[in-house]
């Protein structure tokens, strides 16, 4: 860090760092111990569209490794990647979730790459732990259900509290970013 930086309070961002998603199966036991919310068996990879042979490559090769992955846009163009597992093989779901990131990450795509997610329920409540690729933490989003586009912040809160010694979670809430319609969340 320069001088300059220090001076004006800034910091540097932590780099990506892929393997605290392997801390997510401890985290998912924590949970449902404590909260009752049970992994769905669905995770999602969000990265920013990408179009051009070395995607299309790097597609085909995610294709060949994992089982029918799904891909969608949403709304606002961005690319996810829906992923499933057993919802009782959370450790193969964070296998799968790493080695796409990773592939990205390797062709040159870790740019784009936006987050991760891995989701739960808790009938008829919904919960998903973000990681952000580009902050190397993590920070949990509930939506409200029959509420709209409305949040059960106490649930992200108590959340993080409960998994504050599982995972690195994202010390700046203006930065728990909502993933609405994210692919396996909802349903």
């Amino acid at each position: 860090m320069s001088f300059l930086d220090k001076l004006l309070g800034r910091s540097r961002p932590v780099p990506p760092d892929l393997d605290r998603l392997f801390a997510l199966p401890s985290a998912a036991i924590t949970l449902e111990a404590a909260t009752g919310f049970l992994p769905t068996g669905a995770a999602s990879v969000c990265f920013a569209g990408v179009e051009g042979g070395a995607f299309h490559r790097v597609r085909d090769e995610v294709r060949e490794l994992l089982d029918a992955p799904e891909y969608s846009e949403d709304a606002y163009g961005y690319t996810w990647l829906l992923l499933r597992s057993p919802p009782d093989d959370t450790a193969s779901l964070v296998n799968d979730l790493h080695a796409v990131n990773t592939l990205l990450e390797e062709s040159g795509f870790g740019p784009h790459l936006l987050c991760s997610l891995i989701t739960f329920r808790s009938t008829p409540r919904s919960l998903a732990l973000v990681y952000l690729y580009k902050r190397g933490t993590f920070y949990p989003f509930a939506p409200d259900p029959g509420a709209g586009e409305r949040r059960d912040n106490a649930l992200e809160l108590e959340v993080r509290s409960l998994l504050s010694e599982d995972l690195r979670m994202e010390p700046e809430l203006n930065r728990w970013f909502p993933v609405w319609g994210a692919p396996g969340l909802e349903g």
